[in-house]
């Protein structure tokens, strides 16, 4: 998993209320387990005007140019602004693969679903709780900045504005420590490979026929 300090980037808006995990990432192309190649079927239903299917390349599908990930100003955006509980529905992870393949690594909102937050800082994405009203300032001068940046430093855990406001934000002290070290599940455990090693040694020469 990636590491995260700091994040300069680009701020996209999509200012919608409970967005769902189908909608960040249609039922269709959950059958991949690679955790790669979702970026361009990310808000699929949202982003082009027909049914995307899996394997089918994106290059001459017809675009929603409304939407927000089409529009010109936000392309290469790398910090997602949304509104309440977002990532709520189905639990299926595919839907923070979508969101770190297509280059996001910061999601600001005012509250996330449960099972989505934690799936975030276990796939290098940095999900950040902000009160509403702060949220809806942002999305305020979103609108009226072309090419707004927001700077976000994970260690000291602050957002900081073009205008030289800096936003204080919280985060859980295992998730800031994983998120800094780019421990995901797999890496923890591996953090004590040498003990795990060493007891099924041990294991070995006491119970060898389950080793068989």
């Amino acid at each position: 998993m990636q590491a995260f300090s700091v994040e300069q980037g680009l701020v996209v808006p999509l200012d919608r209320a409970n967005v769902d995990t189908d909608a960040i990432i249609p039922k269709q192309f959950l059958k991949s387990i690679k955790r790669s190649g979702f970026g361009p079927n990310l808000f699929d239903e949202w982003r082009y005007l027909d049914l995307g299917e899996p394997g089918e390349s994106c290059a001459d599908r017809p675009v929603n140019e409304d939407f927000v990930l089409n529009q010109q100003r936000y392309q290469g955006a790398t910090i997602l602004l949304a509104r309440e509980n977002f990532g709520c529905g189905s639990s299926r992870e595919h839907a923070v693969w979508a969101i770190e393949d297509y280059g996001i690594r910061v999601i600001i909102a005012p509250s996330f679903a449960d099972i989505f937050f934690s799936n975030t800082s276990k796939n290098g994405i940095l999900a950040i709780k902000l009160d509403e009203e702060i949220v809806h300032s942002l999305f305020n001068v979103v609108e009226r900045t072309k090419g707004f940046e927001l700077s976000v430093d994970l260690d000291k855990q602050t957002i900081s504005l073009p205008s030289g406001e800096v936003i204080s934000f919280d985060i859980d002290p295992f998730k800031k420590h994983c998120l800094l070290n780019g421990l995901d599940d797999i890496g923890l455990t591996l953090q004590h490979a040498d003990e795990i090693e060493q007891y099924e040694k041990v294991r070995k020469q006491q119970a060898p026929w389950l080793f068989s």
